[in-house]
């Protein structure tokens, strides 16, 4: 089993992208992007099929960009179906007009860019050893472990949305720019609107990986993601949080972490107006389980 939930959580991609066949609107790739601050990877661009350069679009950052579209090019051929949902809540006019930015993760440094780095530096040396030998245990690293997602959130404001932004149509303020992934992909998230409240108007954080690691017990950084975002989480006047969970595989760890960020978002002053968390019992740590329940984080962001 913990090889299994291991699998889940940490499956490589490769740079040698195929190009997604997605079922609506269309994909425009850039293999090999190249970055001064990470590693070069693909990336993809989904655009709804009435597409018009003439009119300005939202836009939904994604990470583990590869799982987004089309099963077939997926290892547990499993996807978000981020076209189909996208594309039917935009028909039937729920949302604002989006793109999708999807980003390709770069394997073999997934985990250290999706680390939220502020907080890890906090630990004392001891904790920080214990999260390498937690992480060392699991076969995940082989070296003392560092995060870089202060790079990677770099990448994504300084090198990739301007680019975005001057080869598409976008809006390109805080209101309509958003964030969104899931596991890793969701403690990311949570990061970046953190680190750039005046970047990103929105996160949407699924099964969000509050252990870091691959335990529980003994482990010091939930508490300092919980203490991180006491002091940096942003306006909630201004911004928009979307948690779910569910109890099964990998997300049975998240349950009570997620309460305890909840404590933390409600002290900050997030309401329902601004805030929502959602329990599925029963779902698990995979892309069929967050494709089922996405329209709920894609109506909270970009309701009209």
């Amino acid at each position: 089993m913990r090889g299994f939930l291991l699998i889940l959580l940490l499956v490589p991609f490769t740079l040698l992208a195929q190009l997604p066949k997605p079922a609506a609107g269309q994909i425009r790739q850039f293999e090999n992007f190249k970055s001064n601050l990470v590693a070069p990877r693909t990336i993809d661009v989904w655009l709804p099929d009435n597409y018009n350069p003439k009119t300005k679009y939202a836009v939904l950052y994604m990470h583990d960009g590869k799982g987004l579209y089309d099963s077939s090019i997926m290892w547990n051929k499993q996807e978000w179906k981020v076209d189909e949902v996208m594309s039917k809540l935009q028909r039937e006019g729920k949302i604002r007009n989006c793109i999708v930015v999807g980003i390709y993760n770069s394997e073999s440094t997934r985990h250290p860019e999706y680390f939220p780095q502020k907080p890890f530096e906090s630990l004392s040396q001891i904790e920080r050893d214990t999260i390498t030998a937690q992480l060392q245990r699991m076969g995940r690293t082989k070296e003392v472990f560092k995060p870089i997602s202060d790079n990677y959130l770099k990448f994504l404001v300084e090198e990739l949305k301007p680019f975005i932004d001057k080869n598409f149509s976008t809006k390109t303020d805080v209101k309509n720019t958003f964030v969104a992934g899931s596991s890793m992909g969701g403690l990311i998230s949570m990061y970046a609107i953190c680190e750039y409240p005046s970047v990103f108007g929105g996160a949407a954080c699924l099964s969000t990986h509050w252990p870091g690691t691959f335990k529980v017990e003994g482990n010091p950084i939930p508490e300092a993601f919980f203490r991180y975002m006491r002091s940096k989480l942003p306006d909630p006047k201004t911004h928009k949080l979307y948690f779910d969970y569910g109890d099964q595989t990998l997300d049975a760890l998240y349950p009570p972490l997620q309460k305890r960020a909840d404590e933390v978002i409600k002290s900050k002053g997030y309401t329902t107006k601004n805030w929502m968390t959602r329990f599925f019992p029963g779902e698990n740590h995979s892309e069929k389980a967050w494709s089922k329940r996405l329209d709920i984080p894609f109506l909270f962001l970009l309701k009209k």
